[in-house]
C-alpha cells in the first residue's frame, strides 16, 4: 500500500520535469557532437604532408625518410603508421601489422567515446517521452476527479488540457530523437572513414615493407 502511494504521488507530478529531462538530454547530444567534431579535426593528420610522405615511401622512398615525417606530424593516422614502422626491423611485418592494428583499436575506441550517449538518447528518447504522456494522462484524470463538482463543460475542457499538454511530451521526444539519430549516423560514419582509410594506408605500408624487407 504504501509502495502504491509513492508510486501515486510520483505519478501526479506530471509530464513538466519529463520535458525539461528531454531538452537536457538533447542539449547533451549537440555538446558531444561539438567535442567529437573538434576532437576529430584536431586528430587527423595534415593531409598533404602526410599523403606526401607516404607517396614517397610507396614509391621507392628512403623509410628513414618516413619516419622522420610522421616524428613531425600529429594525427591519428601517423601515429598509427608510425607504431608499425617502430617494429618492423629486419622485415618483421607481421610484427607491425599487428603493431598497427592494436593502435588503430586503441585509437577506435578514443574516436568514439561519448558516441554511445547519443545512440542511446536517440534509441530511449521516445520512450521517455510516451512516459512523459502517460504521466500527463494520469495527472489530467486526477485533476477531473477534484472538480467532478463543476459544470461538464469545464471538467471536459480541464480534462482536454491536461491531455493536449502530455502529448506536447510524446511530440518532444521526437523532436529530440530524429535529430539525435542523425548526429549518431554522422558520427559513426566519420568513424567508420577515418579507421578505414588509416587501416587501407597501412596495409599499402606493410606490403611495401614485405617487398623491400626492410
Amino acid at each position: 500500500m504504501l509502495l502504491e502511494q509513492k508510486m501515486s504521488q510520483f505519478a501526479l507530478l506530471g509530464a513538466g520535469w519529463v520535458l525539461w529531462l528531454m531538452v537536457g538530454l538533447s542539449v547533451l547530444c549537440v555538446a558531444i557532437t561539438i567535442e567529437r567534431a573538434l576532437y576529430f579535426v584536431l586528430n587527423r593528420s595534415p593531409s598533404g604532408a602526410f599523403e606526401g610522405a607516404l607517396g614517397s615511401f610507396l614509391t621507392g622512398g628512403d623509410r628513414a625518410a618516413l619516419e622522420k615525417a610522421l616524428d613531425s606530424m600529429k594525427g591519428l593516422e601517423a601515429r598509427v603508421i608510425r607504431a608499425g614502422l617502430a617494429v618492423a626491423t629486419g622485415g618483421q611485418v607481421d610484427a607491425a601489422e599487428s603493431a598497427m592494428v592494436g593502435t588503430l583499436q586503441f585509437e577506435r575506441g578514443r574516436l568514439e567515446r561519448g558516441v554511445l550517449i547519443v545512440g542511446t538518447v536517440a534509441s530511449s528518447v521516445p520512450f521517455v517521452g510516451l512516459f512523459g504522456t502517460v504521466l500527463g494522462i494520469i495527472k489530467a484524470f486526477h485533476d477531473l476527479a477534484l472538480t467532478t463538482g463543476g459544470a461538464a463543460g469545464e471538467n471536459a475542457g480541464a480534462v482536454m488540457a491536461g491531455i493536449s499538454e502530455a502529448l506536447v511530451s510524446t511530440a518532444m521526444g521526437l523532436a529530440v530523437a530524429i535529430p539525435a539519430v542523425v548526429l549518431y549516423n554522422l558520427l559513426q560514419s566519420q568513424i567508420k572513414g577515418i579507421c578505414s582509410r588509416t587501416e587501407s594506408m597501412g596495409q599499402l605500408v606493410l606490403a611495401r615493407l614485405q617487398a623491400t624487407g626492410a
